[in-house]
């Protein structure tokens, strides 16, 4: 137990206990991230020195240079952080709550069902309505089709292997009326629609971060609340109903905050594809299976993906600005291929 550090809430009713391993590992992440910010603010069309990025990041740098990492770089360097730990704490609740991990927001619908609100909204309503309201379109429809999914999949109740057999289903059916919208609206918008789609953080602004912000600071603190139902929930219904936990309450709310953070994410970085899916199982390579530790380095490991991702479609091929989601789907596609392949004799 020496290699357990255990935190407790004064009245002893909030416990987690988390690995030293996993303190080290965070704080390592914490630093790959922060040297991923300096350096994405530094990179670009204008190179700015890791010193001037730093004192621009904090506000005391060159006027010179001011625009570019405070209007610029910094707001988007900012929502990729957040809309990857989003996006990859999100998948690593959905992977414990259907104990199944080929399980991620954009697998199981959550994110298709946001998209589909999002191009509906560009399409049909950007010219009446304000941008602003963009993002609660896609919360919205993430939430609607979490409501269906469950309700689809519910027989005398859940059934994790039910859950996820359903949210391929949705996830196909999403993409399907998705597709559908963009045929059918103007050039420009369609435009627009498929560029959102594949997942981009493109000309994001500071109004983008106060619009993820809270959704993240207030579910990733309560998503850590909830971690020891996601491990009791490992064991099975039967069990973990006999060991005290409400099975089904605990299900759906852990359903829901892990919609609520893939919509979050989704409604200002579109539909970025595959985050929810690689950075759990990297976490668990790294930290083992426990909950507690397992969602922490996601969050970091999927903020860092989604960043470097950012940096490398913004840098590597000048003039043009590549999509994050085509280097996410280009590396999480292959992966969730092979995952079908070694699971292929599983039941």
């Amino acid at each position: 137990m020496k290699q357990y550090i255990p935190f407790r809430s004064k009245q002893g009713s909030l416990s987690i206990l988390m690995h030293k391993k996993t303190l080290w590992v965070s704080l390592g992440l914490l630093l790959t991230c922060l040297l991923i910010v300096i350096l994405s603010t530094g990179m670009g069309e204008l190179n700015i020195s890791p010193w001037n990025a730093i004192l621009g990041i904090i506000g005391a740098g060159s006027d010179d240079y001011s625009m570019v990492i405070q209007k610029l770089r910094l707001p988007r360097i900012i929502v990729a952080l957040l809309a990857g730990a989003s996006l990859a704490a999100s998948g690593a609740m959905l992977q414990g709550i259907v104990r199944n991990p080929l399980a991620s927001p954009d697998i199981m619908g959550v994110t298709g069902g946001a998209s589909v609100a999002a191009v509906g909204f560009l399409t049909y309503f950007a010219g009446s309505v304000s941008i602003r309201f963009l993002p609660f379109a896609a919360i919205l429809g993430g939430a609607v089709v979490s409501i269906i999914l469950y309700l689809l999949a519910w027989k005398r109740g859940i059934t994790p292997f039910r859950l996820i057999l359903v949210g391929v289903g949705m996830s196909s059916l999403m993409s399907a009326a998705t597709t559908m919208m963009i045929m059918f609206s103007p050039k420009n918008d369609a435009g627009q629609a498929y560029l959102w789609l594949t997942g981009s953080v493109y000309a994001t602004n500071w109004e983008n971060v106060l619009t993820i912000l809270p959704w993240t600071i207030i579910l990733l603190p309560l998503s850590f609340v909830l971690a020891r139902h996601v491990n009791i929930g490992q064991l099975g219904d039967d069990i973990s109903a006999g060991a005290g936990s409400s099975v089904e309450l605990n299900r759906l709310l852990l359903l829901l905050v892990s919609v609520a953070l893939a919509a979050s994410a989704v409604a200002v970085a579109g539909g970025i594809g595959f985050v929810g899916l690689i950075a759990p199982h990297m976490a668990r390579k790294l930290v083992g299976s426990s909950f507690e530790n397992v969602l922490p380095v996601s969050a970091l490991l999927g903020g860092a993906i989604v960043m470097l991702a950012d940096l490398v479609g913004r840098t590597f091929f000048l003039p043009l600005d590549v999509p994050v989601g085509v280097f996410t789907s280009a590396v999480g596609a292959p992966f969730f291929i092979y995952l079908l392949y070694a699971r292929r004799n599983s039941r």
